[in-house]
Formats: C-alpha cells, sequence, structure tokens
C-alpha cells in the first residue's frame, strides 16, 4: 500500500502545472498589464444634431437613442426583444449600409486613434481589419462597435489556461477543471495528515 508521504508527493507533482499555471495567470489578472488598450470601448463617432427631431411615443420602447454620425441622423430604440435602428428623419428602418458607407462609419471611429488601430485596410460581411491587426465587429442593431486585437486574444488565452479550458472541448475542460480541484483538495488532506504527524 501507498504510504501518505508517496502520496502526497505524486499528487504534488500531478498539481505542479496547474498550480504554476493558475499562479502565474493569477498574478496576470492582478496587475492587468495592457488590458486598457485590449478591452477599450469603441465607439461610432457622434456629432451635433442639426435639426430638431421629434421621437415618436411607443409604449414597447424601453430605451431610445437619437444620434448622428457621418451615415445620417439615428434613432434607436430598445424593446424586451429586440433592438430597432431607425433613421430618425424618416422613421423608417435604418438600412444596412454599404461596404463603403461601413468603411466610412468605421474609419471616423478610428481615425484619433491610429496609433491603435493604424488605418482599415479590409471589411467582410461587417468584419473589419485595421493595418494594426485589429478586427472591428459592427453591430448594425445597436450602432456597437467591438475591437479584438492580439492583446486581446492574449488575455483570453490566459484566462482559459486559468480555468484548464485547455482542450477547447467544453465537457473534457469540465472533467479536467474538476480533476484538478479534487488533486488540489487531496493534496491538502495529505498535507494535513503529514504535518499532524
Amino acid at each position: 500500500m501507498i504510504s501518505k508521504h508517496r502520496l502526497h508527493r505524486a499528487v504534488g507533482i500531478l498539481l505542479l502545472c496547474p498550480l504554476a499555471a493558475w499562479s502565474l495567470t493569477g498574478l496576470v489578472f492582478l496587475i492587468q498589464p495592457g488590458y486598457g488598450a485590449a478591452y477599450a470601448a469603441l465607439r461610432v463617432k457622434t456629432y451635433p444634431l442639426d435639426t430638431l427631431i421629434e421621437i415618436p411615443a411607443n409604449p414597447q420602447w424601453q430605451e431610445v437613442r437619437l444620434l448622428r454620425t457621418v451615415l445620417g441622423t439615428h434613432l434607436l430604440a430598445k424593446t424586451n426583444t429586440s433592438n430597432i435602428h431607425l433613421d430618425a428623419l424618416t422613421k423608417q428602418a435604418f438600412p444596412m449600409p454599404s461596404d463603403a458607407q461601413q468603411r466610412r462609419l468605421i474609419s471616423d471611429a478610428i481615425s484619433d486613434k491610429a496609433e491603435r488601430y493604424g488605418q482599415l485596410t479590409m471589411l467582410d460581411d461587417s468584419l473589419a481589419t485595421t493595418s494594426s491587426g485589429i478586427e472591428i465587429r459592427l453591430h448594425w442593431e445597436t450602432l456597437a462597435l467591438q475591437q479584438y486585437g492580439n492583446d486581446t486574444r492574449w488575455i483570453d488565452r490566459l484566462y482559459r489556461v486559468h480555468y484548464l479550458q485547455w482542450t477547447g472541448i467544453g465537457a473534457l475542460d469540465k472533467i479536467i477543471g474538476v480533476i484538478g480541484l479534487l488533486l488540489l483538495l487531496l493534496t491538502s488532506i495529505t498535507g494535513f495528515k503529514l504535518l499532524r504527524q
């Protein structure tokens, strides 16, 4: 039968990788180097409203925003189930802009942030790529922009390492996580018993 000392040592060796990963990634999460730029909000650039606009009353609307961009004046409404994007002047659905219009809107948003984004180089199905490798997704229903760069990818990888999501297969990663926690518990129990001897 295996002794407590040998069991504690074997489990400790098995836990070395996950503990080292938890410690190092935990340190990064505590210090958060580069988080500001990696997760900075990118918003469409807005301009002063240049005309008086009447906002129609609608009891289903929970939230309403009125703003003007390089593409025109937008009326954004939110209901329980959906987001509504209207042309504020016509009160009709604001159609999805052409690629050229999307380029114009996104280029305008990043124009004063050249050190991070550089220039817009490619656009495919509302996903823009910049010369610095940043991907920008346009969500037209909410007129929102979401940016994702190499720094964001690295932080996301560290998050997966920290939470033992090593395979990318959800069920298997949960099993690895449970095994890691059980090994940590077993090491603690055997260590406590050795301490009391």
